[in-house]
């Protein structure tokens, strides 16, 4: 008994804790909501299962013969009688119990499913084979197929039961002089009938094959194709009239008696089932398809390319196609028209830099940034500029042991502080991040903010806050010199509702029995005004409040309206979407960045054919409170979550311009939507996409040396030749498929990022896609050609070469591509750190290759003018190393030292390795690489130690040093 109750008050405590973290929310509907259909499944489920094979034994035990017949069979189960017979209650009632739970179990699994199918509505579309309305597949279908296999489920293992009672008992046995099974009446009613009953389920079941075979996967494309229409479907409706007949045989041998019939219709069933449903398509696929398949599939192949259009909003009024003629000779003042792309390069890699913002910005070793930063845009002095933000967080791996206890870890160390932006097109001093937020307390240009972070993706399992007025203020704040080491505060649990109260004994229980935690009974920093933050992470408080949506896995923070948000985009699937593609979301969402991050996932391993991004999601940093506002209004799937949820969702007219301002276009859904363009940009032409001689495929991020993952896709301002100015945009290229294909670029696709600016309304052109063909004998390399010919450049080769000895290493950033000057430009960001000990990457030379023409300089527009003939046409803001165009860093250096190399001339000839003037060169070219590391060291050391005079002197000699080194190597013909 006593462990009963705590059995019992251990799950209390954890379903009143859930109850209470909803409410506190404002999400409770959706709690009880989902709970009460699980609930009522359960029961469901629970009492067909258990009623129906309960009372399938009840009525076989019960019907049994009065006397076993005298057969030597019967006398062989006299023992097995005996022996079940002390145990038969308990078998009869246990038995159906456990199917029940685990039926019922099963059911509370569809809880989704069946309020879909109960509020879901038309959608105004038909599909192209019955003429149905799709919300019939979207809604209706997939709970009738439930329904049909759990009574499928029920009717077999109550069939099972009553077979086996009515044998034990003698109601059937097996044998007798004429060899054929015999049963008493009642058994032979009772089998019959449940005969009766799977014959027409499995009808059931056959019908609505017909309608799921539209989403059938096959070999060339989804949806029926010619064999599937003109074989599988009438077999399909012609095995369902079998089974409805030999159910009618089964009802005949419960009134006649004979068994005859429904053998044979068994029989028959089966038959039909190898020849009409296999032979038969069979044939027709080996010898009217076959020799055709290309003129024969054609309509179906139409079919799949219209719905699947349709399905991922790629369609004509999503997608302009153009063609593109790129050119791939550089000529001089082919930027002009330009220069605001170029402009807005953007030069700091938001995957490489988070070690620079860790060794500037963390200040302490208990905050933190994540290993992959965010790319956002804000207006800076009246200008939109492309920015790399992060948000400052709590990280308790930082404190030393010492420091570990559960006062701290608990009541002292509960938040984060502020966030970090640096400008993505310039730099600081020697190639760092130009921040223009930065510091604690933060300063800078965006102006006044709540800065305490309290919920993020690195913050505590959980955090105790809040106390009484006038008890003092133990939550750290910010560390202060001027403060006694740091500024302390109380989160206002009085003003601010950031959590369930745990101010009261029962609260304070059940909450440390969820926690495992007895620390929350005794201590006395836990108290009335106390309120417990946990489930922080904004990608799970939003999943827990939306469980109807698939979330981005990309989280990324913005300055809105004086609070930092975590903005999440969520979507709406299916997979029963008729005729169109079917893909895995993990695998198309999969790329270098979900390989390499520790922050940004990929999706699930779940298989859709349809998705919409319908809900635009955040997270408040500082009180947790999550706001879901219905982005698309349109789709099917979401109207009906509305209706099972009405009032959990805000309409897009409560956005705030400020909020829309940082709204983008998501990574997930573009990386799916890119996925299937690959094959779908062929859209006109069924017997060319029946042939797959045009399909592309995302090129692999040459970058990345270890695996073959794709490319992702960028984040930049860009102008599409189409367009009179630039934009926010999001941008990934194509090459040809197959693994053999040259890797020349076939396309490239941008969508515009920005949601605009005005207050509950969305741009005109969000989300609107622009696909540039390129010829398909096209010589553009793609990006790994344009990698290898960077990487193998005598002169890039050369300098980097130099760069990466000694104690230093060489990482190159993201390789971008751009359409300007009437082709396609590369841009990648190389950056210079140390091997060991300290490590955080320094911009120090920029790439640039446009056709077969390379740049390599510390600055873009040296760059640019290296490879359009010193004259670019545009002014990128020097945004290199050479920080003379940026803004005073305060460092008492002068920044403005050209590290330039002279690199692009012509490399001289080689000197005889064993002239006098080679040992001299030999020797000057030790001797610089040396006071190169010995500098580089200096510079790290200074650094370290915050002095930023020494370093810019460091900075210096090691400038000279790589002059130096680069003139010996050349003296040497670069051997």
């Amino acid at each position: 008994m006593l462990g009963g109750l705590v059995v019992v008050f251990l799950l209390l405590a954890q379903v009143w804790t859930e109850v209470l973290w909803y409410d506190q929310l404002g999400f409770a509907q959706v709690l009880w909501t989902e709970w009460g259909t699980r609930a009522a499944l359960f029961v469901a489920g629970f009492l067909i299962m258990a009623g129906a094979v309960a009372g399938s034994l009840s009525f076989a035990y019960r019907s049994r013969p009065v006397y076993a017949p005298s057969t030597q069979e019967q006398a062989n189960l006299d023992q097995y009688r005996e022996a079940i017979e002390p145990l038969r209650k308990l078998v009869m009632i246990v038995g159906p119990v456990v199917l029940g739970l685990f039926a019922g179990a099963a059911a509370s699994q569809q809880w989704s499913t069946v309020q879909l199918a109960l509020h879901g509505s038309s959608v105004g579309q038909v599909d192209p084979q019955y003429g149905i309305d799709l919300g019939f597949y979207l809604f209706s279908l997939p709970a009738l197929r439930f329904v049909v296999s759990f009574l499928m489920a029920v009717t077999i293992l109550s069939g099972i039961g009553a077979l086996a009672t009515h044998y034990l008992y003698g109601g059937l046995r097996i044998g007798g002089g004429s060899g054929t099974p015999r049963t008493t009446r009642a058994a032979r009613v009772h089998l019959s009938v449940v005969g009766a009953v799977l014959m027409l389920l499995i009808a059931a079941n056959y019908w609505l094959d017909r309608y799921s075979i539209l989403t059938k996967a096959g070999e060339k494309f989804e949806g029926a194709a010619f064999t599937d229409v003109h074989a599988v479907i009438p077999a399909k409706a012609m095995l369902a009239g079998i089974a409805v007949f030999v159910a009618v045989t089964f009802i005949w041998t419960a009134i006649r008696g004979t068994w005859r019939l429904p053998l044979i219709g068994v029989g028959l069933m089966v038959l039909a089932a190898i020849a009409v449903g296999g032979i038969y398509p069979a044939i027709v696929q080996r010898f009217q398809v076959a020799p055709n398949q290309q003129d024969a599939e054609a309509p179906f192949i139409e079919r799949n390319i219209d719905a699947t259009l349709d399905a991922y909003d790629i369609d004509a009024q999503s997608v302009t196609t153009t063609p593109y003629d790129a050119k791939v000779t550089a000529e001089t003042g082919a930027l002009r028209a330009d220069a605001e792309t170029t402009a807005s390069i953007r030069l700091l890699d938001p995957q490489i830099v988070s070690p620079s913002f860790k060794q500037l910005e963390q200040i302490r070793a208990f905050y933190n940034f994540p290993d992959t930063l965010s790319v956002d845009r804000y207006d800076v002095d009246g200008e939109s500029r492309d920015t790399v933000i992060a948000v400052r967080e709590l990280d308790l791996d930082g404190l030393s042991n010492d420091q570990r206890n559960w006062t701290n870890d608990t009541t002292v160390y509960t938040h984060g502080y502020g966030v970090v932006a640096a400008y993505g097109n310039t730099t600081g001093a020697r190639g760092a991040p130009e921040f223009w937020e930065s510091g604690i307390p933060s300063t800078g240009g965006i102006g006044e903010y709540e800065p305490r972070i309290y919920f993020g993706q690195q913050s505590p399992d959980y955090s105790i806050v809040g106390a009484p007025e006038g008890s003092g203020n133990w939550e750290l704040d910010y560390p202060d010199d001027a403060s006694n080491g740091a500024v302390n505060t109380t989160f206002p649990t009085s003003e601010v509702s950031a959590g369930p109260s745990i101010g009261n004994l029962w609260n304070k229980l059940i909450y440390a029995v969820k926690m495992g935690d007895e620390q929350l009974l005794f201590s006395d920093r836990v108290n009335s005004d106390s309120q417990i933050l946990y489930d922080r992470d904004p990608a799970e408080r939003v999943a827990k409040v939306a469980p109807y949506l698939t979330l981005d896995g990309r989280v990324y923070p913005a300055v809105v309206d004086g609070r930092v948000v975590w903005m999440i985009d969520g979507y709406t699937t299916s997979d029963q979407y008729p005729y169109s593609a079917s893909r895995s979301l993990e695998d198309a969402t999969t790329d270098s960045l979900t390989v390499q991050s520790t922050t940004v996932e990929a999706l699930a391993p779940e298989m859709v054919n349809y998705i919409r991004n319908s809900v635009k999601a955040t997270v408040d940093a500082y009180d947790g409170h999550v706001t879901l506002y219905a982005w698309d209004t349109e789709d099917p799937i979401l109207q009906a979550w509305q209706k099972i949820f009405p009032t959990s969702l805000h309409p897009v007219s409560e956005i705030s311009s400020e909020l829309m301002s940082h709204i983008r276009y998501p990574e997930d859904l573009f990386k799916v939507q890119r996925t299937l363009l690959g094959r779908y940009h062929v859209n006109d032409d069924p017997a060319q996409f029946f042939s797959g001689n045009d399909f592309w495929t995302t090129p692999d991020d040459p970058t990345i040396t270890t695996a073959s993952v794709a490319q992702p896709p960028y984040y930049l301002t860009l102008q599409m030749p189409d367009q009179d100015e630039a934009t926010f945009s999001l941008m990934s290229t194509f090459i040809p498929a197959g693994g053999n294909a040259r890797n020349v670029l076939t396309g490239y696709l941008a969508v515009d990022a920005d949601a605009g600016s005005t207050a509950g309304q969305v741009s005109e052109d969000y989300g609107k896609m622009r696909l540039l063909e390129l010829p398909r004998d096209s010589t553009v390399p793609g990006p790994g050609q344009q990698n290898n010919n960077f990487t193998t450049d005598p002169t890039v080769s050369t300098e980097l070469n130099i760069l990466g000895r000694g104690d230093s290493s060489v990482v190159r950033g993201n390789l971008l591509t751009l359409p300007v000057g009437g082709g396609l430009l590369y841009v990648q960001p190389v950056y210079l750190q140390s091997s060991t000990g300290t490590q955080f990457p320094l911009l120090q030379r920029v790439l640039v290759g446009f056709g077969d023409s390379i740049g390599f300089a510390p600055t873009l527009d040296e760059a640019l003018d290296q490879v359009f003939g010193g004259d670019s046409g545009t002014d990128a803001g020097d945004a290199g190393t050479n920080p003379d165009t940026g803004t005073d860093t305060g460092t008492g250096t002068d920044p403005g030292t050209d590290t330039g190399t002279g690199t692009g001339t012509e490399t001289p000839a080689p000197t005889p390795t064993d002239s006098p003037a080679a040992d001299d060169a030999r020797t000057r070219l030790q001797t610089a690489l040396q006071e190169a590391n010995q500098a580089m060291q200096d510079g790290q050391a200074a650094l370290a130690d915050g002095d930023f005079a020494a370093y810019g002197a460091a900075q210096d000699r090691l400038d000279q040093a790589l002059a130096d080194a680069i003139a010996a190597e050349a003296e040497l013909g670069g051997s």
